[in-house]
This record gives C-alpha cells, structure tokens and sequence, in this order.
C-alpha cells in the first residue's frame, strides 16, 4: 500500500494583500500560480517597523508593489532567500535596490554543489547574496531572531530559516503541505534531501511556513511521511526493475499514473534521483555514470 502523506491545501488569502499569520509574521501571495508554485509564492514579512523578508518572490512588478505597500512606514534590515529558483529570489534585485537592505542566502546557483554543477534552467543565475550564511548562523533583528538550517536536497543551496521566538520554520520548497518536493539532479540530490529531512526530525520547530501553500501545524508526522513516501519510491523503481521496465523513460508513466502528465517531466527527474542514490548504495547497476537515459539493472 502505498504512503498516505497528510498534505494540505486549504489556504484563505487574496493576491496583493497583507495577511497577519501571527504577531511576528505576515505574508503577501504573488500571483504567479502553477503545477509547480500552487498557488503562488509566499513572501513573509517578519516583525514590526524593522523586518526582514523572507523569498521576495517572481519579478512580478503588481506582487512588488503590493510587497513595498505592505512594508510602507517599515525599514527592511534583512532579505533572506530560501534557494534561486526563478520563483524565489529574482524579485529580491529590485527590493534591495528600493530599501537598500542587503540580501542574506547559502549561495548563489549550485553553489552547494561544487564547480561542477551543471545549472538548472529555472535557477536565478543573476543572484548572489551579500551575506552568505552557514547551517547554524544566527540572524538578530529587532524583536526577532532567525537560526539558519542548511537542507540542500531540492537545491544544493537550499536553506530554511528557523524564527526562535514563535518555533516557525521557514521551510522553502524543502517540505510543503501541498505538494512533494522536485529533486532534479545534478543540483538536486536525492541522498541530501533525505539527510536534510531526518535533520528536521531532530528539531522542535512547531510550525512550518513553506513558501507555497499554507502552514503545516503538525510537522514531524509529516515530515516521517515524506521520508517513507521517498522509501517507498525507491522499493517501486526496485519493482519495476524486476518487471523488465529498465529505463526511466518506461517507469514514469506506470509509478506516477495518477500524477497530471505536466508534471511527468519532473517526476522523470525525481526518478532520476532515487536512481542516482540506488545506484551509489550498490543496489543498482548500469554502464557508466547514471544519466536520465541509461538502461538499468538490478545489482
């Protein structure tokens, strides 16, 4: 049977308004809806008078200008930036030059990933932070304070941030309510995203905040979902194998039945993780490096 993730979608907001999450949070939808963003990324806006903010979004100019009427009479002292796919980061070039806050982030494209690391087409390749930050780092605002935690996995720089004094988690794309995350190698990497979920199994954040979507009140369960739901893909690839299905391109449409053929494309690539991380645990063979089109074996 497979994994029941407990996913949710509901989520009461309208583009260009200013929610009140919670004392400290606020947050304004862009409307850049999408098999890939839901229905749009989530800018938060943390504390009163000076804040900071989280993924200025898309450089969609109404979701930049309803974000600086949000923030009209405030200072921005920090923009922090989860990872650089297009739906995140770009907006932030033009937020910084309006505010003159300085931009905070792991690292520009693929840089978690060594110099080898052949950039995605979705990644904002022009985006490089002014402060790169560290798994562990602390950002002090005023009445706020964020710990950064590295999850590279979806991206290689991917990073939540952890707001202390509410026990939120910014989580990014790495864990969203509505939706499993695209790992799509060679930025993404299957073995890292695992590793990153376990890593949030060890921490006591109560609530998390993804960038798309609305909050997970119950993150633990959820994130113990995710990792067997992975688990079990892989047992899946391992059964096609002994079905005679060998390539990637003959197992998508069988494992991923249910899923809208759009996303097909990127279900292929997060095939091609797990075949990746298959292959480097010695369960799976194939001739040379693994690509999208090699034929595969059981070891």
């Amino acid at each position: 049977m497979a994994v029941q993730i407990p996913f949710v979608r509901d989520i009461t907001f309208e583009y260009g308004e200013c929610d009140e999450l919670s004392p400290l949070i606020r947050r304004v939808v862009a409307r850049n809806p999408s098999a890939f963003t839901y229905l749009g990324t989530g800018t938060y806006i943390i504390g009163r008078g000076n804040v900071a903010v989280v993924d200025p979004g898309p450089l969609v100019e109404e979701h930049i200008d309803a974000l600086m009427k949000a923030l009209e009479g405030e200072t921005v002292t920090h923009i922090l930036i989860t990872h650089t796919h297009t739906d995140h980061s770009p907006a932030a070039a033009p937020l910084k030059k309006l505010t003159g806050a300085e931009t905070y982030a792991f690292g520009p494209h693929g840089s978690g990933g060594g110099a080898e690391v052949k950039v995605e087409e979705d990644g904002d390749t022009d985006f490089v932070p002014d402060v790169m930050v560290a798994h562990g780092d602390i950002i002090e605002g005023d009445g706020w304070t964020i710990e950064c935690v590295h999850t590279p996995g979806h991206t290689s720089n991917h990073m939540c941030f952890a707001l202390r004094e509410e026990k939120v988690l910014f989580s990014g794309d790495h864990v969203m309510g509505w939706s499993t995350s695209v790992v799509s190698p060679p930025d993404g990497n299957m073995k890292q995203y695992m590793d990153s979920l376990k890593l949030l199994l060890a921490r006591d954040d109560e609530v998390y905040w993804p960038t798309h979507g609305p909050a997970i009140t119950d993150p633990k369960p959820f994130v113990q979902a995710f990792i067997a739901h992975r688990e079990d893909r892989e047992k899946q690839i391992v059964e096609q194998l002994k079905a005679g299905h060998r390539t990637i391109a003959e197992m998508v449409p069988v494992m991923y039945a249910a899923v809208d053929k759009r996303l097909h494309p990127a279900a292929a690539r997060s095939v091609f993780a797990h075949m990746e991380h298959l292959v480097e645990t010695g369960k799976v063979v194939c001739e040379g490096e693994p690509k999208l089109s090699s034929v595969y074996s059981l070891a």
